[in-house]
């Protein structure tokens, strides 16, 4: 089992940014996926971004290419989300989700283990 507890949102201007911090327990985690996804109210859970644990490959969703980066600290076993030049559009609650599978990151279908969820606001 992985338990994922999410961290750092809130309420934000519009132009600005937040860094969302996923924390992990439990299982050894080299060899899983970890996922950032998100969904606002109405709309399908949606792809933001995925990185494998030992930081060697990352996915980004099109819309985030060139403001969101995805990282990890080992040593934490952290994962991080850190979100600049923010829009309205980005509201959502945020989720943090580990795979096994190292073929699918972008499907949020395939993610083992899903953290609570943090919101995050963009105000206009």
């Amino acid at each position: 089992q992985v338990q994922l507890v999410e961290s750092g949102g809130g309420l934000v201007q519009a132009g600005g940014s937040l860094r969302l911090s996923c924390a992990a327990s439990g299982r050894t985690f080299s060899n899983l996926v970890m996922g950032w996804f998100r969904q606002a109210p109405g709309k399908e859970r949606e792809f933001v971004a995925a990185i494998t644990w030992s930081g060697g490959s990352t996915y980004y969703a099109d819309f985030v290419k060139g403001r969101f980066t995805i990282s990890t600290d080992n040593a934490k076993n952290t994962v991080y989300l850190q979100m600049n030049s923010l829009k309205p559009e980005d509201t959502a609650v945020y989720y943090c989700a580990a795979d096994r599978s190292p073929y699918s990151p972008r499907f949020w279908r395939t993610y083992d283990y899903w953290g609570q969820g943090t919101q995050v606001t963009v105000s206009s």
